[in-house]
């Protein structure tokens, strides 16, 4: 076996210089791997198979009793060993030195940090512009297996999210919900489904299911690169392709040249204001279905996001609603199916205050009414979620089980396709969650999508509903996520990381 060099644990009572040494392994695993894979791709006979494993991070606590914390993560549940494997420190360099420091305040215990024994696959150790597999021949490529570790699905599942994880005896309790390895995996899923690379994504994630919102989004964000004055704190907006526009008067990245633009969009295409600190504003064209918003967000999680907003359209079922009101989810009845395996539907999706309170603000300041005059434009209730997008062509009269009868009966007062699995993927992956939905028709009450009708309709909300969303972002920003990540997300005995 031809193995990386071997960095024996450890201990650590600064975060820096624990971080510093997840650098030093991952960075010298990572080039062991590239520079054996190079040799093999060049023709040569490397031999022995080739191996190279993530750091980890453990740390191991003797009691129940921590510092006092108000915040609802970093510190683990009780006595016992806890460890976690890391990757891609250049990319969460500032996550992993919070996650550290709060561990050595919350415990003043020191972190023990090492190589693991979980191999990184090959794939996952390239740069991001490195394709040296693609110039393997076929019998190479066959062997490959032979001579490196390969991506082991085995080793990426969602246990610890799904809380369905048991350690075996003598086994260490996880610090965070997802594995090195898993990161890794969703890290290179982001980039084929969205354009982008992971560098780009922002703390506050906005989705959409339309078009129409990602060409707002682009407008908007191409005006705040050309307005240098009014200090909003965006410096950049990244489009498909790594195509970067710099807010006037900054100068180019060094990767800015390298952008174009794709012949194509990519399946979910990203768009991103980035501000310095992360914490701007991504937005993504998930399409239509409730399989796309499982997707996205199974691997955006790994990014930990601060929140993560749904804003798209939807059909209203109360009669008294009209085409152009907006709908705040506080509730969420779901048929989409997608995530009954891993969160069963006896599990409730609660609505979060916090966000609550920021899209209905964010509605009453962009729209300017208050009072009972925002009631005429905005109603909360329960968002139904489907995986059947002709729905109306289901019996809908003298069955038990109509949809009607369902929705009537669930008291929902809006249907959609994506949001019910957005906010439960949020609940799952503990990244805090909201829906706010503009009604585009009432096939209930025979008010359908017609060309004018819709054309009429696009032209007059899209704008509102997209600074809505983004106002509702920027009020949680303001706010600071202390508040926002709130223990209403967390399980009895949960990971230390956010």
């Amino acid at each position: 076996m031809n193995t990386a060099p071997f960095f024996a644990p450890a201990l650590f009572d600064d975060a820096a210089a624990a971080l510093d040494r997840v650098r030093e392994i991952h960075a010298a695993s990572s080039r062991h791997l590239r520079d054996a894979l190079q040799r093999y791709v060049a023709g040569e006979d490397i031999g022995q198979h080739v191996r190279a494993c993530y750091p980890l991070v453990r740390i191991r606590s003797n009691t129940v009793a921590r510092a006092d914390s108000r915040l609802s993560y970093g510190f683990v549940a009780g006595p016992g060993v806890y460890e976690t494997t890391l990757t891609r420190p250049d990319l969460f360099a500032d996550y992993y030195f919070e996650q550290f420091s709060l561990l050595l305040r919350n415990h003043q215990m020191p972190l023990e940090v090492g190589t693991s024994t979980q191999p990184i696959p090959v794939h996952f150790a390239l740069a991001e512009d490195d394709h040296l597999e693609g110039q393997l021949g076929p019998d190479r490529r066959l062997l490959l297996r032979d001579r490196f570790d390969l991506p082991d699905l085995g080793a990426m599942d969602d246990g610890i999210a799904n809380g369905t994880f048991e350690p075996g005896p003598g086994e260490p309790h996880p610090l965070a919900l997802f594995t090195a390895a898993r990161v890794d995996y969703s890290l290179h899923r982001l980039r084929h489904y969205t354009g982008t690379r992971p560098e780009h994504f922002q703390n506050f994630i906005l989705f959409t299911n339309y078009q129409f919102y990602i060409d707002e989004f682009i407008e908007l964000g191409r005006e705040l690169m050309a307005d240098a004055a009014s200090g909003h704190g965006y410096e950049a907006f990244v489009e498909p392709g790594e195509v970067v526009t710099r807010r006037r008067g900054l100068p180019p990245g060094e990767r800015d040249a390298l952008g174009a633009a794709p012949p194509r969009l990519p399946q979910m295409p990203a768009y991103h204001l980035v501000r310095g600190d992360r914490s701007g504003i991504t937005m993504v064209n998930i399409g239509v279905g409730p399989a796309n918003a499982k997707t996205i967000t199974d691997h955006i999680a790994v990014l930990r996001p601060h929140a993560w907003l749904m804003l798209g359209h939807c059909a209203g079922l109360r009669n008294s609603q009209q085409l152009g009101d907006y709908v705040l989810a506080h509730g969420y009845m779901r048929e989409d199916h997608v995530l009954d395996e891993e969160l069963p539907l006896w599990v409730p999706i609660p609505a979060l205050a916090e966000v609550q309170l920021a899209l209905e603000a964010a509605v009453e300041e962009i729209t300017r009414l208050s009072g009972y005059e925002l009631k005429r434009v905005l109603r909360t209730g329960t968002v139904a979620s489907t995986d059947n997008r002709n729905w109306e062509l289901l019996p809908s009269r003298g069955m038990d089980s109509s949809p009607e009868r369902r929705f009537s009966q669930s008291r929902a007062v809006a249907l959609d396709m994506e949001s019910a699995t957005i906010a439960a993927n949020g609940f799952r992956f503990r990244v805090p969650y909201g829906t706010l939905l503009c009604i585009s028709d009432k096939p209930l009450h025979g008010e359908i999508k017609l060309p004018g009708m819709a054309n009429q309709f696009y032209r007059e909300r899209v704008d509102q509903h997209l600074r809505i969303g983004i106002r509702a972002l920027e009020r949680l920003r303001e706010q600071g996520i202390d508040r926002l990540h709130s223990r209403k997300l967390r399980s009895f005995a949960e990971v230390a990381f956010q």
